[in-house]
């Protein structure tokens, strides 16, 4: 899954737009994305929220723009429902929620529109989600929360769901690393595909302080996150830099 960010305020790459969305979506897809990612609305930490309006202007032309360049899958990210369905009917193919389908109306649009759903965990929101974030068993409480939401989406009649334990999303170090080591167990409990967006975040540079730049230092630690989440059985990993990321898993799958 291929990351392009309309958002003035993404912490690693925002900026973008509308005449440059749709030439580096296609250069994704060429070098390897299977799905393009596409955001209107920042959720780094201490993000402001977007208004709806504006974050339908942002994504919907470029959904647009690429759904008539290529037949690849595209996703949206938003927590609005409104927006969602506004991607839907431009052409995305995938509601990606890091609010776990929690906003008002968001279950029953997601069944209305019979799209696949990756459903996120997130402690808190973006604005103060890395105030202190606490845990008794971190593993054990993100794996309660998405079986609550799947449950609670099945009832209303979600259908294709994905799970996402939320890295970096109200969590500390230890916290991320604890979710890595443990994504097989995420999916086999949760019996649905897992997809892991580890790319770039924060926690790198707490391993690594020399990672400062998000953009131009975190890629190492990026492709070893998308391997730790391959090895752990993930279906999809979400990812800034498709193409360097799209070799390390074929070498890495040339050896099993």
């Amino acid at each position: 899954m291929g990351v392009l960010n309309m958002t003035p305020d993404s912490f690693s790459d925002g900026g973008l737009n509308d005449m440059a969305a749709a030439p580096r979506a296609l250069a994704m897809l060429e070098a390897g994305a299977d799905i393009i990612d596409v955001g209107g609305e920042s959720t780094r930490p201490g993000a402001a929220p977007v208004d709806e309006r504006e974050e339908v202007a942002r994504v919907v032309p470029v959904i647009a723009a690429l759904r008539a360049s290529t037949k690849a899958p595209i996703s949206i990210d938003t927590m609005k429902p409104s927006v969602a369905r506004a991607a839907i009917n431009a052409g995305a193919t995938m509601w990606n929620d890091v609010n776990a389908l929690r906003s008002p109306g968001a279950l029953e649009t997601a069944a209305s529109l019979h799209r696949p759903v990756v459903i996120m965990h997130m402690q808190g929101e973006p604005r103060t989600m890395q105030n202190q974030p606490h845990y008794d068993d971190v593993v054990a409480e993100v794996i309660a929360f998405l079986q609550t939401r799947i449950r609670e989406a099945e009832t209303r009649g979600v259908e294709d769901i994905w799970v996402d334990p939320g890295i970096g999303f109200g969590k500390t170090l230890e916290h991320n690393l604890d979710l890595l080591r443990s994504v097989k167990r995420i999916g086999e409990e949760t019996r649905k595909p897992v997809l892991i967006g580890a790319s770039r975040k924060r926690f790198i540079q707490a391993i690594n302080e020399r990672a400062q730049d998000a953009g131009r230092d975190r890629l190492g630690g990026s492709i070893a996150a998308a391997l730790i989440a391959a090895h752990g059985n993930a279906a999809m990993v979400r990812v800034h830099d498709v193409a360097e990321t799209v070799q390390a898993l074929k070498v890495w799958r040339a050896t099993i």
